[in-house]
């Protein structure tokens, strides 16, 4: 699984003329499932994200997570994430996972991370989304998981 995780103050998705996923202060997970990963890579990453230290505690140092500070994430799939441009002009996205597979495990991850006792909005798999967000900082990571481990 490839994310792109941004610290926002906000942030929304619309699909069409509705609004189908909105937070306050939070995360926006973009997230992409790739071929060989499983409920594995998805229990990694929910663990990772509910914990990571990216919001300022009292003294403005990167202190607390998500979860301190009772914020919410919002997930967002995005197979783009995993394209291949290293040929030609068109990228490839042959290492995303089939919707079969992509859409159930993006909705377990995000249960995962409500299990955790975090707010999870979502978007909606397979619908042309509009992301509307308000980064904190700026403060965007982008974390891959393999083999067990988050880089």
């Amino acid at each position: 699984m490839r994310a792109v995780v941004q610290r926002v103050s906000r942030a929304a998705v619309t699909v069409g003329d509705r609004t189908v996923g909105e937070i306050g202060p939070g995360l926006l997970v973009l997230v992409a499932v790739a071929t060989p990963d499983t409920s594995r890579e998805a229990r990694i990453l929910a663990d990772k994200l509910c914990g990571l230290r990216i919001f300022g505690d009292d003294a403005g140092r990167m202190n607390r997570s998500v979860a301190d500070i009772a914020g919410s994430v919002l997930v967002v799939s995005q197979f783009t994430l995993l394209a291949d441009a290293r040929k030609g002009r068109r990228p490839s996205f042959s290492a995303a996972a089939p919707p079969e597979i992509a859409e159930p495990l993006i909705s377990e991850f995000s249960a995962m991370l409500a299990a955790n006792g975090v707010t999870v909005a979502g978007g909606e798999f397979g619908a042309m989304m509009e992301v509307s967000l308000v980064n904190d900082g700026p403060v965007t990571l982008v974390l891959d998981v393999a083999d067990g481990k988050v880089r």
